[in-house]
Order: structure tokens, then C-alpha cells, then sequence
């Protein structure tokens, strides 16, 4: 893979915190390297925030948060802005695009299909602001009672690698629309896009402070974000164990939280369903974003009648995906992130091997000499394939997905709802009852029936159990950033002395 190919830049650029409206180094002066996963090689350095610097960028937000400038701005102004913010990031995706899979490895043609939709996300919440109604309450008795919502003020938001500007975009576009202001910590592996959104919206004219960056390390800079008391929300996308020490820190303070966690996707496949098709779906589902995903379709719970047609098919499909440069258009399959994570999904390989499972595809780095810097992992398939085993109960974050076989639908439910995680899943039947049915009753906060991985901006998001609290996307995640008061105003102006005559008095103190 030569330089020019992969896109490396001539020179390492080096990149400051975003805080207050522009660029400032961090105190400690610490730099971390960033690395293009296609080949190994440093493409950035970014400030090591600590906590002196993540405290300036709260103060900073909260000052944006009270200022005239953005907390003083009539909503249908401040929609205005978000709108012309989001056609700003519209006229920079082409060099959105190349940063974000410089960064991140994955496919052009993916990276353009996902970062291309979001500016609609700022549009969308835009027209949610404009569109805001506070309630009137029938209560009991002469009064008219009333709600009004005011913006909850700083939210710090902790994004992951594997979506960095996708992630970021379903928080900040409420973050904006509510009036609040933030603190975003991108992931360490992949700050580039995050930098370069602030850098342009400060160009489009959103006042400094409103959207800081602090770019670090989780233990360090995440930490001391987590645990400000100047947050009011603490967002994080990433790790279940990651969420329970977020959720632990932030708690201490009373800040609200969104945690969108670990997954193990369950994707029930029924004999009514055409086979290609599933297993067409099941290739997107799992091997999308190298299965970095949160949703991966990670499980596949097949029925037994057609199971070893679907493994068959499935795994040749696995087999001729094009594995290469994630910055040439033909590639359908790059990197997974780091030479950690290549490891832990072939440490993964080992594990189902040792479980008895039969590994259908894949399970090696892929043989190409010019793919041999880069993080790469071939596709992979498991089947015979048991509930219990490892390989079907914890999450992999890879190219990794297995295959299970069930009798009838009571089976597949059961199978599907052994999992300590809740987050999305999938049904693949022509039976329109059967598809309601079944959905009813998975424990996910996501069914896609006949489909996989679709979202949009007006569609809630967000799991159950070990896969997070709280919702993404929709009304349900533009409202999180309101607190409600409620006004009651009497409207008979009577006489009024409690102690004078008590008894004969009905009252909900």
C-alpha cells in the first residue's frame, strides 16, 4: 500500500484543543498520536487534556450557555442558525469524507452513505424547536396550570471511534436546538473529524463556547469530564464497562445520562424468508464498519430447516468481500481500528475454536502483503454454534458473527433473549404476524424486521438492560435537554386563611 494511495499526509499535523472558539494547546503539554489503521502510520498529534484544561472547557460552555450571544437568542433565530450550520457542514462533506476514513479506516463508499445524512440531523432538530409546545393541565379547581421548559445547560459528550462524526451529530444537533452548549471528548483513536466539525461551525458564526473539544485519553480527560460538577448531562456511546464507570462519576453530581452501550444483535431468520436475501442482509449487518458497530448483527438465529444452506451461502459471501485501502472506491471491507482490537477479534477466532464451534469463514489476517501494516481481519463466520458459548454471549467489535439454529419460534425468541445485552436485533419473515409478534416480545430497544442498521434522525434510539439508558434521535432525545417547571395561577381571587377554619378544607399540600 503506497502513501499516496492510502492518503497519508505529507506532514504530521498537530492539533490543539478547541476551547472557547479556537484552538489552544493543552497545559501539559502532551501530545498523543493518532494513526491511519490501513497502514500503521501517524497521521496527527492531538493535546492530552487534563483536568485543568476540561475544567476551562466547562466554564467556557457554561459562559456560552449564559451569554446574550447564544442563551439570549429568540429559538427561531437560533433555528435559523443551526440551518445554516448544517448547509456549512453540507459544503465540506467532500473533506469530511476523506479525514473521516483517513482516521477511522472504513470504506469510502460507507463513509459517504452515513456522514452524507447528517446535516439533516440539524434540521431536523431545528424544526423541533420551531415546533415546541409547553402543556396546559386540566387540574382540579380554579387554576390554570401550566408547563415551561428551560434548557438544562452543559452537557459533556465522551464519542467512540467506530462513528466518530455520526455519534457526535445525534447529541450536538438537540445539544443546539435546546439552547445547551458542550463539551465533546472524542475517542483518542479518531479526534480528526470531531476538530475539523468545531473549527467549521466556529467559521459559520456559532459564538465561541457553545461546541469545545477536549481530545485525551478515557482514565484522564474522560475522566475529569465524567465527574465535573458543571455538567448537567453526561452523554457516552462506547463500552458497558465504560458506562458503569461514567454512570458511577457522573452520578455523584446528579447530571442526567445517555448511555448507549455494548450490543449482541440478535437476527432471527425464519424458512418462509428468501435465503439470499437474508444472508445478504446478515453480510451488511455484521461486517459493516469492519462490525465495529454497536447494532453488528453478531448473532444469527437461523431456522434449522434452512440453516445449512444459509451457513453455506453466508459464509462464501463472506468469503468475496474485497478486503483492501478503505480511500479506494472497490473496497468493501477495511480495518478494524487498532492492533489491539485485530488481536482481540483473533483472540475471539481462538476462543470459539476451543468452544467446539465450527468456523465456517474467515478468522485470519488477510494473506495480501500490502495489507500487512494495516489492522485488518478477514470476515468471519461460526456455526454450530451453542447459546452459551462465549463466542454467542459477549461482544466482539469486529468482523465476527455466528450462526445458530432453532426448531420453532418459541425457541428463537428464548435464544434471542439470552443475553445480558438489550440494544437492537432483527426479524427476517414474509409473515406479517408472525413479524409483530415476534417483535413484541424480543427484550431490545431496536427490531428491524426485513432490514438492518437503519436509522433516522426522527426515530428514537437506545437500549435496555447491560446496552445502556435513554434515548437518541427523535422528540425523546430533544427533550432530555429540558428541565419542566410547572406554573399554577389561581383564578378566583377569594378570601384565603388556612388556620381560620382547617377542618373543612380539601387540599394536597
Amino acid at each position: 500500500m503506497n502513501a499516496a494511495k492510502s492518503g497519508r499526509p505529507a506532514r504530521i499535523v498537530q492539533h490543539g484543543l478547541f476551547i472557547d472558539g479556537h484552538e489552544v494547546p493543552a497545559s501539559g503539554g502532551e501530545l498523543l498520536d493518532v494513526l491511519n489503521p490501513a497502514c500503521g502510520e501517524v497521521i496527527a498529534r492531538v493535546a492530552h487534556a487534563g483536568a485543568e484544561d476540561v475544567h476551562g472547557a466547562v466554564q467556557s460552555a457554561r459562559q456560552a450557555f449564559e451569554s446574550k450571544e447564544w442563551g439570549g437568542l429568540s429559538v427561531r433565530t437560533r433555528a435559523r442558525l443551526i440551518n445554516k450550520l448544517a448547509d456549512s457542514f453540507e459544503a465540506d462533506l467532500d473533506s469530511l469524507y476523506a479525514l473521516e476514513t483517513l482516521n477511522n479506516g472504513r470504506p469510502i463508499a460507507e463513509t459517504r452513505a452515513q456522514i452524507g445524512r447528517l446535516p439533516d440531523f440539524f434540521r431536523y432538530n431545528a424544526g423541533l424547536a420551531l415546533a415546541r409546545r409547553d402543556a396546559v393541565i386540566p387540574v382540579e379547581g380554579p387554576y390554570l396550570t401550566y408547563t415551561v421548559r428551560t434548557p438544562i445547560g452543559v452537557v459533556g459528550n465522551a464519542t467512540p471511534f467506530n462513528h466518530p462524526l455520526m455519534i457526535m451529530c445525534k447529541s450536538l444537533a438537540p445539544v443546539f436546538a435546546s439552547g445547551c452548549t458542550t463539551v465533546v471528548k472524542p475517542s483518542e483513536y479518531t479526534p480528526l473529524t470531531t476538530l475539523r466539525l468545531a473549527a467549521l461551525f466556529s467559521e459559520a458564526g456559532l459564538p465561541p463556547g457553545v461546541f469545545n473539544v477536549v481530545t485525551g485519553l478515557g482514565p484522564t480527560t474522560g475522566k475529569a469530564l465524567a465527574e465535573h460538577a458543571g455538567l448537567a448531562k453526561v452523554v457516552l456511546t462506547g463500552g458497558t464497562e465504560a458506562g458503569r464507570i461514567v454512570a458511577g462519576l457522573a452520578g455523584k453530581n446528579f447530571a442526567r445520562q445517555t448511555l448507549e452501550l455494548g450490543g449482541k444483535s440478535p437476527v432471527i431468520v425464519f424458512d418462509d424468508y428468501d435465503v439470499e436475501q437474508a444472508v445478504n442482509y446478515a453480510a451488511f449487518g455484521a461486517f459493516i464498519g469492519a462490525g465495529q458497530t454497536c447494532v453488528c448483527a453478531s448473532r444469527h438465529i437461523v431456522q434449522r430447516s434452512i440453516y445449512d444452506a444459509f451457513v453455506e451461502r453466508l459464509a462464501a459471501k463472506a468469503r468475496s468481500i474485497r478486503i483492501g485501502d478503505p480511500a479506494d472506491p472497490a473496497t468493501q471491507l477495511g480495518p478494524v481500528i487498532s492492533a489491539k482490537q485485530q488481536q482481540r477479534v483473533l483472540n475471539y477466532v481462538k476462543i470459539g475454536q476451543d468452544e467446539g464451534a465450527r468456523l465456517a469463514a474467515g478468522g485470519k489476517v488477510p494473506a495480501d502483503p500490502a495489507l500487512a501494516r494495516g489492522f485488518y481481519v478477514e470476515p468471519t463466520v461460526f456455526s454450530d454454534v451453542k447459546p452459551e458459548m462465549r463466542i454467542a454471549q459477549e461482544e466482539v467489535f469486529g468482523p465476527f458473527t455466528v450462526v445458530l439454529p432453532f426448531d420453532d419460534e418459541e425457541e428463537a425468541i428464548r435464544i434471542a433473549n439470552n443475553s445480558p445485552f438489550g440494544l437492537a436485533g432483527g426479524v427476517r419473515t414474509r409473515d406479517v404476524h408472525r413479524a409483530h409478534r415476534v417483535a413484541a416480545r424480543l427484550r431490545l430497544g431496536i427490531v428491524w424486521i426485513n432490514d438492518h442498521h437503519r436509522l433516522d434522525p426522527a426515530s428514537p434510539w437506545g437500549g435496555v438492560a447491560e446496552s445502556g439508558i435513554g434515548k437518541e434521535f427523535g422528540s425523546e432525545s430533544f427533550d432530555e435537554h429540558f428541565d419542566v417547571k410547572t406554573v399554577m395561577v389561581s383564578t378566583e381571587d377569594k378570601p384565603f386563611d388556612w388556620y381560620r377554619d382547617t377542618a373543612k378544607q380539601k387540599r394536597l399540600n
